[in-house]
């Protein structure tokens, strides 16, 4: 008999030591302030140079998984560096004079476009007030009667002439309100009564009447002068209008102008907006003498307050209180939030807008720093998604409306003009996103250079240890809980270390560890002052509870015999095989018997799950490699007759994976032979074809799993399980488990080959199981080769 006592582990391979050498504490009250994150060099090297270097497509992509401190340490880090950059300049729009549906983006120092916004208040209210005190004052009045008394002193020397024409035959021309009226005359230039004219003959009357037609060249003449008089006073009187206003404005808009005189694109709109106010008089000067006795007026001028309107100003990127440079986490990032957008508003059934209904989104509010955004909402978001790159390219934030094709025909649109743009866009997602992205797009690995990969494990070594009781430490400070004893700190570093599934690295996932913490809170004594260890097993042992509903349920499977399964005496041709199940956050691992028979044939191995389509490509890929292996040590010289068929008994959803090609190498080779297998021994185990044990996933899961059942059924003392030697670094099992291995109760094997594995299970020699392996493919050929004879082949 072999004895396998030589390939068996002992306790102090099954558990994770540690100390916490150096650092003397009793609670994590003691502890100061962790400084930075635990770990993660390599991701926070590449993060800080992709913050620091400035030129184009050096924007960022911060890869791993959720709750690795990924987005908490970018954005302590990237506020960091933001607070020794400059804050960047206001921004406003202002209604374009030339181009109305192109609003004028202006840019200011900060702080300086909320007090440009303040100033224009001002001096439009002191134009609508002073414009028509001006109008009404002695100065404008005199000037404006000397044109009237002009126009009046012309237009009665035209009356004149036009009625020394007139006279002579008769006929006098006289204004009246409804136009000029002519009238006919007697020979001593009086005027006939109208007794009078309708007693003169009707000759002479036919005569006044042609010598009135036959002045109409005449009346032409003088109606054309005068509408050049009208021409030439209107001109003049706007002239005087626009002096006027012309000198109120200049004298108001003077200080605004010095002040910005270094900005010369607003110095440009400054006098842009003094013409158009100057053009615009009669919106100033006050209530025309036409308008108060002409109701219908109304109807012909634009409303005041609409056309003043034009004169607001957008505080589009107000820095006043802004100390730093900007850092913005978008968390929605519509195409609207991340490029910005016009609003529109109902007017009588048409969708309109203007310039002061312009929305920055987040490029124009982290322009000058840094943009945060979570890839997958990103990319949720194609419209967002391609404004973003485009706006990185081109350096310009473009405001415009994506549906404008489809709203064209009932909304009035604005194209205002582009802001310049120095941004950081960081990226947060994982690994998938980003192979994504840069096999996919090209832009993407044009635009983000920089990968900064956050991984889920650290190494565990003193330093990290430390950090890691310092993070419990800032934890429960912030969050305000109660501290953790140094016992209660070495348990949950336990937990952090098993997550990671090896002994020498920390998972980086500290959500699962904020976890913890918060429900060894909830679950300790309210009397007690800090975290003791029975409450961290508490509360991982609580959590586990909570997700345990399909491991119990397939456990009371295996206690009430629903699930077949052998976990004592010998059998031939079966084997008890272990995988590992996940159903949400709970993962445990399932022994299922693993069967094979063997027959005369010419299939070699046949694989039953391959057969009815229940297998993985992987499964499939590890039965020819045993197949490979079989044929290599034992069928070298001759073609075995045979046919060996394997199957999972039990499996009705398919399966997967290698992990389990030794164990079916182990019952085909039980079967093929006639030797026994013992089945108290569970196996574990990737294999070559050399015969080599490869690593396998799970290995804690699988043999807490095998446990759970032997306890069900009771413990021999015989039972345990076989895993590969490499395995054995992952090694972090329960303490029952522990117990049990100390006492002899169960047993824990790490084998390096395929050959370990058969002496283990089959207590025989590796000499004398080949010798019956050969002898059974000697006797399955012979049973063939007479079989042939019979048959005359």
């Amino acid at each position: 008999m072999v004895n396998s006592s030589k390939w068996e582990l002992s306790k102090k391979d099954m558990e994770v030591d540690v100390r916490f050498e150096d650092f003397d504490f009793e609670t994590t009250k003691d502890i100061e302030k962790l400084n930075g994150i635990i770990g993660q060099v390599r991701a926070v090297e590449a993060l800080d140079f992709g913050i620091h270097i400035q030129n184009d497509g050096y924007n960022i992509y911060v890869s791993g998984e959720s709750g690795t401190g990924r987005k908490s340490y970018s954005l302590s880090l990237i506020e960091k560096v933001a607070k020794n950059k400059k804050v960047h300049r206001d921004y406003v729009y202002v209604f374009n004079f030339l181009k109305p549906d192109e609003p004028i983006a202006l840019s200011f120092q900060p702080g300086e476009g909320k007090t440009f916004k303040k100033d224009m208040e001002f001096f439009i209210n002191r134009i609508i007030k002073e414009t028509p005190k001006s109008f009404s004052g002695s100065e404008y009045e005199s000037r404006y009667q000397d044109i009237v008394m002009k126009f009046e002193q012309l237009s009665g020397a035209y009356l004149a002439e036009l009625n020394l024409v007139a006279q002579d035959k008769g006929i006098k021309f006289v204004p009246s309100p409804k136009g000029l009226m002519s009238f006919p005359i007697k020979e001593d230039g009086t005027n006939y009564q109208e007794e009078e004219y309708n007693a003169l003959e009707p000759e002479k009357i036919e005569e006044i009447q042609e010598n009135s037609k036959s002045l109409a060249k005449d009346f032409n003449e003088y109606m054309n002068k005068m509408k050049e008089l009208d021409l030439k006073i209107s001109d003049k009187i706007a002239h005087l209008e626009r002096q006027v206003v012309d000198k109120i404005v200049s004298y108001y808009i003077s200080d605004m102008k010095e002040k910005h005189e270094d900005n010369k694109k607003v110095v440009t709109y400054l006098d842009d907006l003094q013409q158009d106010i100057i053009s615009h008089t009669g919106f100033f000067k006050g209530k025309d003498k036409e308008d108060a006795s002409n109701p219908l007026a109304i109807f012909r001028r634009e409303d005041p307050k609409q056309f003043i309107s034009r004169y607001d100003v957008n505080l589009f990127i107000d820095n006043t209180d802004t100390e730093t440079a900007p850092v913005v986490l978008e968390r929605n990032p519509s195409y609207y939030n991340i490029i910005g957008f016009a609003e529109y508003r109902n007017e009588n059934g048409m969708y309109t807008t203007d310039f002061m209904s312009i929305k920055p989104g987040a490029l124009h509010k982290a322009n000058g720093g840094f943009l945060v955004i979570n890839a997958k909402d990103m990319l949720q978001n194609p419209l967002a998604w391609e404004g973003l790159k485009r706006s990185i390219k081109t350096k310009k934030i473009m405001i415009e409306n994506p549906f404008k094709q489809s709203l064209a025909l009932m909304t009035t649109g604005l194209k205002p003009e582009p802001i310049d743009l120095d941004i950081k866009v960081v990226l947060i997602g994982d690994m998938y996103i980003y192979s994504l992205l840069y096999y996919y797009d090209d832009d993407f690995r044009e635009l983000f250079r920089i990968m900064a990969d956050f991984d889920i494990e650290i190494e565990k070594n003193n330093e990290n240890e430390i950090k890691f009781a310092k993070f419990i430490a800032d934890f429960c400070e912030v969050k305000k809980l109660k501290h953790f004893e140094r016992d209660a700190v070495i348990e949950t570093l336990k937990y952090s270390i098993k997550l990671a599934s090896e002994k020498n690295k920390i998972s980086a996932r500290f959500n699962k560890i904020t976890e913890i913490i918060y429900e060894s809170n909830a679950l300790s004594d309210e009397n007690q002052d800090f975290i003791k260890v029975k409450d961290v097993q508490k509360a991982i042992q609580k959590k586990r509870i909570r997700n345990s509903k399909i491991e119990d349920r397939m456990n009371e499977m295996y206690r009430d015999g629903s699930y077949l399964i052998d976990v004592d005496g010998k059998k031939v041709g079966q084997i008890n095989g272990l995988a590992v199940m996940q159903v949400g956050e709970s993962v445990f691992g399932k022994p299922s018997r693993i069967t094979a028979s063997s027959y005369k044939g010419r299939y070699g191995i046949l694989n039953i799950e391959r057969e009815v389509a229940h297998s993985g490509s992987i499964h499939d890929k590890g039965v020819l490699i045993l197949n490979g292996y079989i044929g290599n040590r034992y069928a070298k010289e001759d073609i075995p007759a045979m046919t060996t068929s394997i199957t999972f008994e039990q499996n009705y959803s398919g399966i997967d994976g290698d992990s389990a090609s030794s164990t079916e190498l182990y019952v085909i080779i039980s079967s093929i032979a006639g030797i026994p297998i013992n089945q108290g021994i569970a196996v574990t185990g990737s294999m070559s074809q050399k015969g080599e044990i490869q690593p396998i996933g799970g290995v804690n899961e699988k043999i807490e799993g095998y446990y759970d059942v032997c306890r069900i059924k009771g413990l021999t003392g015989k039972q345990g399980v076989i895993i590969p030697i490499q395995n054995v670094k992952n090694l972090m099992l329960r303490d029952d488990i522990i117990k049990s291995v100390e006492e002899g109760q169960f047993h824990i094997y790490a084998i390096s080959n395929v050959e370990e594995g058969l002496q283990i299970l089959t207590g025989l020699t590796i000499a004398k199981i080949d010798e019956k392996v050969k002898a059974a493919f000697k006797k399955f050929s012979e049973n063939c080769d007479e079989k042939k004879s019979e048959k005359g082949e």
